[in-house]
């Protein structure tokens, strides 16, 4: 098959059918293939790309990809070429996959792709399985300096953890997959303390009582050097990532450059997510009347947003969807009853429908919509009424998706 725009976008299409991912379809759908077993032997058939470059894992609940994103920045500010490997994608499949130099970023060219989904043996492999061999591959052809990997669920059983990293990050640990990865935040913490590594230096964004002594004693084990980023005097300043929680995320990445002994600058961190391309964290759409979105999506993120949200003192009209799977019963107590709300379904099967979501958000002021547009269209007409209102876009990466795909339209 030769390369072209129809084709790209068939064979795309094609793999999203053959291969679905969990973004699709859920955990259900024999789209997570937990165990690294699938992952070494593709890994061996590209000819081992996961050993020709040097990396930093980085497992967590919330805040992966904004640490993950803060570290490729910094990185590359000091004049490293740096991989980066994010999921999920919002609008483009290659979001995934980028390289991150000091003159800025650049998706995997499509070509790329087209020639690694023509030229490999996929049977058997699940999508992220594919995606992460691909990445892989690009990075070890590129001779990137380092690779910032973000893992794509949990950490022990996750396809990226074949890597042997030079830093190995945990960021914040909330209850959320609790049906793979356990129903406390002690259990899930051991799943992302799978990452670390026999020597290699381990960095946890966060002490609490709960989830220290699980990371104390797999370090213990291994062993590894342990830190928490809360053992570094570091000074946090304002990016353009506005979230309430980047914060934490900033002191996080600020301890692993001292760990690495690389001093970032200031200014190039500040200016994280247009030097990476990253996207739907607290992103502002437009101005007059303020849209802002975020990805957040599970109950501690939506605790942190919800809460931010309500202390603007500012009247709030709110688009929200959420996936079927999700704790909507610890979510609900959360959501601001002064808002005014437009609950859609966005496209896929894992959606809640958004009359069954209606149901569910009993004394709020709701109005069902067909789609994601639909919800978007409705809610700016109801905010353009109200003087000083915030419309808040969230619940899902898929219903933020499908709205900065309503912005982004020429």
């Amino acid at each position: 098959m030769t390369y072209t725009e129809k084709n790209y976008s068939l064979l795309l299409e094609g793999l999203y059918a053959r291969h679905p991912s969990v973004q699709d379809t859920g955990f259900g759908s024999g789209a997570y293939k937990p165990g690294l077993d699938g992952m070494l032997h593709f890994d061996e058939a590209l000819g081992n790309p996961s050993r020709k470059f040097r990396s930093i894992h980085v497992a967590g609940t919330n805040g992966k990809g904004s640490v993950s994103s803060m570290l490729a920045a910094g990185l590359a500010g000091t004049g490293l070429r740096v991989g980066l490997y994010t999921s999920p994608h919002l609008t483009d499949f290659r979001e995934r996959i980028k390289l991150v130099g000091p003159d800025g970023w650049s998706m995997i060219p499509k070509e790329t792709v087209f020639r690694f989904l023509t030229g490999q043996e996929l049977q058997g492999l699940s999508f992220f399985e594919i995606t992460t061999g691909l990445a892989f591959q690009w990075f070890a052809a590129e001779q990137v300096d380092l690779a910032v990997i973000e893992v794509g669920l949990g950490g022990r059983l996750d396809s990226t953890n074949i890597l042997t990293p030079e830093l190995a990050v945990v960021t914040r640990i909330g209850l959320d997959h609790c049906a793979l990865l356990g129903h406390t935040r002690a259990a899930i913490a051991g799943e992302k303390a799978g990452i670390f590594k026999p020597g290699v230096p381990a960095l946890v964004g966060a002490y609490d009582e709960e989830t220290a002594p699980v990371f104390e004693k797999r370090a213990a084990d291994l062993p590894c050097p342990l830190f928490f980023a809360e053992d570094f005097d570091t000074e946090v300043f304002a990016t353009d990532l506005t979230g309430p929680y980047q914060e934490a995320n900033l002191r996080t990445a600020l301890a692993a450059f001292e760990l690495l002994g690389v001093a970032p600058d200031r200014e190039v961190l500040a200016a994280t997510a247009a030097r990476t391309g990253l996207r739907g964290r607290w992103e502002r759409l437009q101005a007059e009347p303020e849209v802002i979105c975020d990805i957040g999506h599970n109950p501690p993120a939506l605790e942190i947003n919800f809460r931010r949200l309500r202390e603007s003192g500012r009247p709030l009209v709110i688009v929200y969807g959420i996936m079927a799977d999700k704790d909507l019963d610890a979510i609900r107590p959360m959501m601001p009853p002064e808002a005014r709300y437009f609950l859609v379904a966005p496209r896929g099967d894992r959606s809640l429908p958004a009359a069954e979501l209606a149901a569910r958000m009993q004394g709020l002021d709701c109005t069902v919509c067909g789609s994601v547009e639909d919800g978007v269209r409705q809610a700016l007409n109801a905010a353009e009424k109200i003087p000083g209102c915030i419309l808040y876009i969230g619940g899902s990466n898929f219903v933020v998706a499908e709205a900065i795909g309503c912005f982004d339209k020429p």
